[in-house]
Parts: structure tokens; C-alpha cells; sequence
């Protein structure tokens, strides 16, 4: 189907965060695997909402992603005339009125609707229209829908089979008093316009479709396929995600050194999956697997540690001159003057503890600088913190004596360690641990022997008297 078209359709209030996304990105996957398109609109006609640098932020998360866009970036405010146009032919067919009331009447009307104990419906105040012609309308006061109640009945690619009945349908604003469209009209003419083929939209928009539905008929337009994405619950898994729960903004992710695949992955799957117990995807893969109809029907919970170990998996699947190009902004400030071959020696062993970029300091900092002795390290350590002092310090002499002999290379290192163990009749996790912090003085490092050789002789040496001389 290589006349698939789908869009993502934002409204430029402020940040783009993960429920979003996951829209834009489900959208993105049915229009590449068919061979199709996908299109960005921006919805821009509420214009007192309008947050400045939006649009370019949109744009900014959408490329980072690389959810690229097929054509050029469309804005519902430069296309009011068209609009009015379609707003025309429907009062021109009697379909649409204008709206005299002022807020006072509307008020009025509301009130006695609740004394009467009925819902309130504008399609019970509309005015009477104008003999021997159409309504008339100038543009200064909103223009309605009327709307033709009944019931509907349609399919949801994810939600399956949905009816509602006529009571829903009401006459709703299509222009307001600004001249600007609302955004349940103009969304619909632009779809029609733009030929969308497929609208994938928030379980916020479901309780509308009969309205959106009546106004389709109204206006002699086939309605596109609708897939409606389940919310995302908070990682409480009782409400749908907010920025209160946590909701970030996507770029935060990509500063904190977060993979655009992986990010890709987690969001797919958050609510998708191909039947398999497969989890970790590439994106060539996701395209060809996606199917939008085994998306869950229910809300899918956010799981951050789910996204951390996601994103661990993608970095260890990275290759070793890939990882050094992405990590570049993440280095500790001491690693500026380091070498390439030294800073990718260091990554070699810490690739495979890496959840995201942004631990590359706290994890890499050791290798470039001394850190001050911490001996908190020692005295809080769950292993250590028992041991009297003097055998800590005759732990480290014996450790010392035994390296001063090494050539330190991996192998030897390795097997000067295991010797030890045995000379000491310690337990690794006790006696490497203790080893680890002297020559790091970090909580937590690679594994011993990797570091102790990428340090070297001379800089591990120094670092085992440096604590000795603390005891």
C-alpha cells in the first residue's frame, strides 16, 4: 500500500514528552513499512496557547528520533482561507449557523437545562434560520455545526468495534470568533487535503469521534482508518502519565545520553508486541514487524527502569568506534587532554556497565585524575567496614608487595590476584573491593583487573601507598 499517509499532529503548547512521541513514532512505522509517507502538521490556531520555540522543538525530538518528515512542515494558521472555504459550502447546504448568543444567554441556558434536569445541548437553542436562503454570517460571531444526532457505529484499529448514540452529538464550533478554526474542524479538512489514509491519536480524542463522524458526513468526506493509542499509565500504573508522575520532556533524554534507538524500542513496545518474548528491537526490525492491531487495548505503564536496561542493551550492541563518536560530549572535564587510544581503552571496560551517557563521569573519572582519599569508602563498605584498620593496612602491604613484581599486563594481574586470595585467605568480594577503592576511590568501577592494567603500574602503585598512608 504505497498510498499510505499518516501524520503526526501536534499542537505547539510546550514540550514534547513520551506519550507523544510514542504517537508520532507509531505513525511514523505504518507509513515506512507500507512504503508510504508521513507528514507533520502543526496545529497553531489556538494561538493563546502558543508556547514561543515549540515548533522547533517538535521538529528537534521528531529528527533526533529520526522520525524524518515527507514533506514540508505544514501550520493550520496559514491555511485559514481554506477553511473558511469548507466552512462556507456547509452553511451554504444549511449545515452550518451562526451562533447570536451571547455568554450570559449561553449561562442562562445551561441553568435551566440543570433546573429541568436535562443535559445541556446547543442544538436545542439554535436560532431560526433566515428565510428564502442559507444563514448569514459575517465572521464576528462563532460559526456552529448543525449537527444531525444519531447514533454510529465504527471500527478502531487497536479499540475494535465502538458505538455511541445520539445523545453525544451536539452542534460544536467550527469557527470562532477570531476567524480561527477549531481544532475539531480544521483537523478534518486537513486529513481530507492532505490525504491522510490513517489517523493515530491519544485516547484523549476517542469520547469525540462521533462528532468528528457526524461533521464527515456533513461535509461528504470518507472518514480515514482511526487507531486509537491506550494511555500511558504512570509508573504507579493507576493514572495516566503527567509531568507530575515524572512525564520528562524527550530532549532531556537525548541530554542525559540516551539512545534514539533504544528510546525507539521502549516506546514500541510499550504497549506492543510481536508475539514473541523477543524485547531488545533494531528500528529496520520494528518497521517490518509493527502491527498497529496488536497494540494492547489497555493503558501501557511507564517503566524507567525498563528504558534504563534497554538502553544499557543498545550500548552494548554498540561497536567500540560508534560508542567513543556518541559519548564525545560526556566525558569528565579531566578527560579533555587523554588520548583517543587511552579514552577508548576505558570504554572497553565500561561499556558493559553503561545504562546511559550521562554516568560516564562517575564511572571513568579515576582513570584521568586522582581523587582525594575518601574513607568513608572503607568505613560504610558492607564487606569492609568490620575489618580493624590493621588488617586493612596489612591487606593493602601484601597486595603492594605482590604488584611491585608484576609486569601488569591482564593475564599476570589476573593471576598475581588469584594468588592473593589464597595468601590471604580472604573472600574476593572483601579483598578486591578493598583493592578497588584504593587505587579508584569511586563507589563503583569496572572489573578489577581491566582497570588495575588500563591505570598502569605507576599510577596503581602510588594510589595503594596514597591509602596506606591514611591508615
Amino acid at each position: 500500500m504505497s498510498n499510505v499517509k499518516t501524520r503526526f499532529a501536534p499542537s505547539p503548547t510546550g514540550f514534547l514528552h513520551v506519550g507523544g512521541v510514542r504517537t508520532a513514532l507509531f505513525a511514523w512505522l505504518v507509513a515506512k513499512q507500507s512504503g508510504g509517507k508521513f507528514i507533520l502538521r502543526i496545529e497553531d490556531t489556538d494561538q493563546a496557547r502558543e508556547v514561543q520555540g515549540s515548533v522547533e522543538h517538535i521538529q528537534e525530538s521528531l529528527q533526533w528520533l529520526g522520525l524524518e518528515w515527507d514533506e514540508e512542515t505544514y501550520f493550520q494558521s496559514k491555511r485559514l482561507d481554506i477553511y473558511k472555504k469548507w466552512a462556507d459550502k456547509l452553511r451554504e447546504s444549511g449545515r452550518a449557523y451562526a451562533d447570536p448568543y451571547t455568554p450570559e444567554q449561553v449561562q442562562e441556558f445551561r441553568e435551566q437545562a440543570k433546573r429541568d434536569k436535562q443535559p445541556f445541548l446547543y442544538r436545542n437553542h439554535r436560532p431560526d434560520p433566515p428565510a428564502g436562503g442559507p444563514p448569514i454570517w459575517d465572521g464576528s460571531q462563532p460559526l456552529r455545526l448543525k449537527s444531525n444526532p444519531k447514533g454510529y457505529s465504527w471500527h478502531d484499529e487497536v479499540m475494535g468495534d465502538l458505538h455511541s448514540g445520539e445523545e453525544v452529538i451536539d452542534d460544536f464550533i467550527l469557527i470562532k470568533s477570531d476567524g480561527f478554526p477549531t481544532y475539531n474542524f480544521c483537523h478534518i479538512i486537513d486529513d481530507h487535503e492532505m490525504e491522510v489514509t490513517h489517523v493515530i491519536r491519544g485516547q484523549e480524542f476517542l469520547a469525540s469521534i462521533p462528532k468528528y463522524l457526524n461533521l464527515y458526513e456533513a461535509l461528504a468526506i470518507k472518514p480515514p482508518i482511526m487507531a486509537t493509542m491506550p494511555h500511558i499509565m504512570s509508573e504507579m500504573g493507576n493514572k495516566k502519565l503527567s509531568k507530575r508522575d515524572g512525564a520528562k520532556d524527550i530532549l532531556d533524554y537525548r541530554d542525559e545520553g540516551y539512545l534514539p534507538e533504544a528510546m525507539i524500542n521502549f516506546l514500541t513496545t510499550l504497549g506492543w508486541n510481536d508475539g514473541t518474548e523477543q524485547e531488545i528491537f533494531a528500528v529496520d526490525e520494528l518497521i517490518k514487524k509493527f502491527d498497529i492491531s496488536k497494540i494492547q487495548k489497555s493503558g501501557a505503564q511507564f517503566d524507567e527502569r525498563r528504558l534504563l536496561w534497554l538502553n544499557g542493551a543498545h550500548i552494548r550492541k554498540l561497536s567500540l568506534d560508534d560508542l567513543y563518536e556518541k559519548v564525545a560530549p560526556f566525558w569528565p572535564e579531566e578527560a579533555k587532554n587523554a588520548d583517543e587510544s587511552y579514552k577508548k581503552r576505558v570504554l572497553t571496560l565500561v561499556q558493559e556497565r553503561l545504562k546511559f551517557f550521562a554516568e560516564l563521569p562517575e564511572l571513568t573519572r579515576f582513570f584521568f585524575i586522582d581523587l582525594p582519599i575518601n574513607p568513608e569508602l572503607i568505613s560504610t563498605h558492607k564487606q569492609l567496614k568490620n575489618y580493624e584498620h590493621s588488617r586493612l593496612k596489612e591487606l593493602l602491604e601484601t597486595t603492594l608487595e605482590s604488584l611491585q613484581q608484576s609486569d601488569f599486563s591482564a593475564d599476570d594481574l589476573k593471576e598475581r590476584l588469584n594468588k592473593l586470595l589464597e595468601l590471604t585467605d580472604e573472600k574476593p568480594v572483601a579483598l578486591f573491593s578493598l583493592i578497588r577503592i584504593a587505587t579508584t576511590q569511586a563507589p563503583a568501577s569496572p572489573e578489577l583487573t581491566g582497570s588495575l592494567h588500563t591505570l598502569g603500574k605507576d599510577k596503581s602503585l602510588s594510589r595503594i601507598n596514597s591509602q596506606l598512608a591514611n591508615f
